[in-house]
């Protein structure tokens, strides 16, 4: 029975999933990267042999040339695709798309999508959700009450251009004349389809066979969709119940890696408690978004981070990110909430909207006791031994403190 590597931010996003999946890739053990969230508003940066990269849909094992299988939990954009396999290749990844595997189930995401995301969103004004304005909410919602198009429909012309004719009338009240040429958006999607594989479900065992899997999530758990702080959310089950289930499913054993930064961030509407502005941490890779706005930075919080590992099932190991950078973060002990002093939340049932807005509110308002922090206390603040350390952005900076699946 072979274990394989489940890697999920723990957090808000932006904690260091990539760098984290590109360390465990290096050292040529790892069969394919298998992405089993979101789509192409992923940003998942990675900095090795003198290169730099935020990949989206590409699994962060690229440069260490590992496969990529976009699964059929994939929310799959075909024009960003394209751009960014042109920007590896200025990377000197030879012919980046010979990498890119994708599930023929996997759901579309188009500019129709995208165009409604943003109109709902601008719509919202100063009660924004957050979104990265990419399509990703669009793209699931309209699949819940549709037949929506997906990867393996690109294939076939004549139903492809039915079903984005469909698409475009649906959404023609919202984004009006937005919603451009469907002829010249399925001549786009045959040119994918010719230019990729598209595989069945057997692809994944085809992987297993060859070596072990790293399973690389997108955002964070505390944006899942059921158990993030609704609704500032993702519409993407970003805990690893997909990922678990996957590995299952070969009859192997998962292995959940959660991954943190020494103080956590936030890109995006939504509470966070220890949020400190005047944190001076250096920040290279993120900045203001056009929908997301202002990066957010706060205080190490374990309340937060043992909700995440709880929403999770449980982990295994931590991998720590920015251990190089925490001057001026303390750590939050507890909130004063308007239900008293707190030092803990917890998952209710799942699927429990209800349950996840009232967390929202009472976060909203709630202000951190802080304490003196240091990232030698991770392991005991959130009871999970940390394998894996980051004393800079580069892939040699990352330390192993345990066996997770070594890099050279």
């Amino acid at each position: 029975m072979r274990e394989h590597v489940i890697v999920v931010d723990l957090g808000f996003g932006d904690a260091g999933k990539g760098a984290t999946v590109d360390w465990l890739c290096a050292n040529g053990s790892v069969s394919a990267v298998v992405r089993f969230n979101g789509g192409a508003q992923a940003a998942h940066n990675v900095v090795a042999d003198g290169r730099h990269h935020r990949f989206a849909q590409f699994g962060s094992g690229t440069f260490a040339n590992v496969p990529t299988l976009l699964s059929r939990h994939m929310l799959v954009e075909p024009i960003a695709l394209a751009a960014e396999s042109v920007a590896l290749a200025r990377l000197g990844v030879p012919d980046p798309l010979r990498l890119l595997h994708i599930d023929g189930d996997a759901l579309l995401t188009t500019p129709i999508h995208v165009a409604a995301n943003r109109a709902r969103e601008d719509a919202r004004g100063a009660a924004r959700h957050g979104s990265c304005g990419l399509g990703i909410g669009e793209t699931a919602a309209y699949a819940l009450d549709h037949r929506a198009p997906k990867v393996a429909d690109c294939q076939d012309i004549r139903l492809l251009t039915r079903l984005l004719d469909d698409l475009a009338h649906h959404y023609a009240p919202l984004i009006s004349d937005r919603v451009g040429s469907i002829t010249e958006l399925v001549g786009l999607y045959r040119e994918f389809a010719a230019a990729v594989q598209i595989v069945g479900p057997d692809a994944l065992a085809s992987f297993a066979t060859q070596g072990q899997l790293v399973f690389e999530g997108a955002q964070g758990v505390l944006l899942d969709e059921w158990r993030g702080l609704h609704p500032h959310t993702t519409w993407s089950t970003v805990e690893p119940r997909h990922a678990r289930a996957m590995i299952t499913a070969l009859g192997d054993r998962p292995y959940v890696l959660g991954v943190t930064r020494t103080y956590l961030t936030r890109h995006g509407a939504g509470p966070f408690p220890t949020e400190d502005p005047a944190l001076a941490l250096p920040e290279p890779h993120n900045t203001f978004g056009e929908y997301q706005g202002t990066f957010r930075v706060g205080h190490f919080d374990p309340i937060l981070l043992r909700y995440a590992i709880e929403a999770c099932g449980g982990i295994d190991g931590l991998s720590v990110t920015h251990f190089d950078q925490h001057t001026g973060v303390q750590s939050a002990t507890a909130y004063l909430t308007e239900n008293g002093v707190i030092d803990a939340i917890h998952c209710g049932p799942w699927q429990d909207l209800a349950h996840q807005q009232h967390l929202t509110q009472l976060l909203t308002t709630a202000r951190p006791v802080l304490e003196d922090f240091t990232p030698d206390t991770i392991a005991t603040h959130l009871g999970v031994p940390v394998v894996l350390t980051a004393h800079g952005p580069d892939r040699a900076h990352r330390v192993p403190t345990a066996l997770v699946g070594t890099a050279g």
